[in-house]
């Protein structure tokens, strides 16, 4: 009787065993998610040292730019240390600030940074725009080569955008040809070179330019931010809510974004030889990204592997909400650039956008510079499962197999609302297909 009642013991344990290893949270290589990307304890304000309330250091609600003393009052922090930078409610102008190791910024209830509107308070210096190391100007709030910084509270951060957005046109206007780089504007924050970032709770808004950029860093965690920008009556370019470029471990979470262009842009250089390490050693891919429980609202697209990005693995979209999005999915193929977008998984998806997967070539200043041959770009393991979406198209795919080749792409448990459905399978090599339903029909 014994041996009997053994064996059963031991194939519930094996049972048991079993069922944890199926249930394990996984990247879309297969690999297991660290704990890491499942701790999203709160900053423990506390623990990160004193507290320097800049009311207290000669920074006033007058509407003047107080960057010199704000600067001073960080710089102060770090040698004594380190500490909190504590914002109190209330409006209070600044120029471009550099945080130093050891240094945090908490945004009390009612607080407001405010960005000042002279780009001459933003010192152009060497930085990371647009796929490129060059010389432009810095963000609102810099952190570079920094380890445990934070930025937390229920204050914003405002961009103060507006007359940048109007210049911004208004040379465009002159000028249908002028980049983003030709206008002068900072971004929000721009975080480079750092390890185990954390930024939750604050309201980031109105950014002249990108919003958030994060450089070569890892470990970042993005929880509960709320992040926007205009898009009428005055357009704000280029406000990408999260810009991502060369970085690892990432975790952007419970976030709000509704932003006039890409809500999430993986980026990480452009140009023919971009993906060549001798030559352009400031690049680099990206690799496990996980956005997960967030709600996208107005947005060129909810993920863009692009416009300048080189290497993209384990990319994780998950448990959204999608109101008013152009895209759900963009793969940006720039054919003076060569590309690599690798397992990617979007899934538990609601909501309506125009695009459900959009595919094609994206030659805004193409440069093939001395290169004689078109780069080859590649799209390999993409899977979009669990999605009930209205849209406009289904399936907005432009083969280009001179350029760009697609394979082993998934669709699996999908009901589509589309007023086009425009379907070509015979586009990306090895499609899977199983339970998708496009206005009714199974596809």
């Amino acid at each position: 009787m014994k041996r009997p009642f053994f064996l059963i013991f031991i194939m519930f344990l094996a049972c048991v065993v079993s069922a944890k290893k199926s249930t394990k949270d996984m990247f879309p290589d297969g690999s297991e998610i660290p704990a890491w990307f499942r701790d999203t304890t709160h900053v423990d304000l506390s623990s990160l040292g004193r507290q320097y309330r800049i009311t207290d250091y000669g920074v006033l609600m007058d509407g003047r730019i107080y960057t010199r003393e704000l600067q001073a009052l960080i710089d102060r922090i770090a040698q004594d240390g380190g500490g909190v930078v504590v914002v109190p409610s209330g409006t209070f102008m600044s120029g471009a600030l550099f945080f130093k190791q050891g240094t945090h910024l908490y945004l009390e209830k009612g607080a407001v940074l405010r960005g000042s509107t002279d780009i001459s308070d933003f010192p152009v210096m060497t930085t990371r725009i647009e796929g490129e190391t060059c010389k432009y100007f810095p963000a609102l709030i810099n952190a570079d080569h920094l380890d445990k910084f934070t930025i937390s509270g229920q204050g914003t951060i405002d961009g103060n955008g507006l007359p940048y957005w109007k210049a911004f046109w208004l040379r465009r206007s002159w000028n249908p040809q002028c980049t983003n780089k030709d206008e002068q504007r900072p971004r929000l924050i721009y975080i480079s070179n750092c390890k185990n970032v954390q930024i939750e709770n604050v309201s980031l808004q109105n950014s002249p330019f990108w919003t958030t950029h994060y450089y070569k860093s890892e470990n970042v965690k993005l929880l509960n931010l709320h992040i926007t920008s205009l898009y009428e009556p005055v357009r704000a370019p280029s406000t990408d809510a999260i810009d991502i470029d060369a970085c690892r471990n990432m975790l952007v979470k419970g976030c709000y974004m509704s932003v006039d262009d890409d809500a999430v842009a993986l980026k990480g250089g452009k140009g023919p030889w971009a993906d060549d390490p001798q030559r352009m050693p400031e690049n680099g891919g990206n690799e496990n990204i996980v956005i997960e429980d967030c709600v996208f609202g107005f947005c060129a697209s909810c993920v863009t592997c692009g416009s300048e990005s080189i290497y993209d693995h384990n990319i994780l979209l998950r448990r959204i909400r999608v109101d008013r999005a152009t895209n759900l999915l963009w793969l940006k193929m720039r054919p003076d650039t060569p590309q690599h977008y690798e397992y990617i998984t979007v899934e538990d998806i609601t909501g309506n956008a125009q695009n459900f997967l959009l595919v094609r070539p994206w030659t805004q200043f193409y440069d093939l510079k001395d290169r004689q041959d078109t780069p080859m770009s590649y799209s390999n393991n993409i899977v979009m499962r669990r999605i009930n979406l209205e849209c406009n198209t289904f399936f907005n795919v432009t083969p280009r197999e001179d350029q760009y080749h697609l394979r082993n792409f998934t669709f699996e448990d999908c009901t589509v609302k589309a007023r086009s459905t425009n379907y070509h399978p015979e586009y990306i090599e090895g499609l899977t297909v199983n339970n998708v339903t496009v206005n009714g029909n199974k596809i």
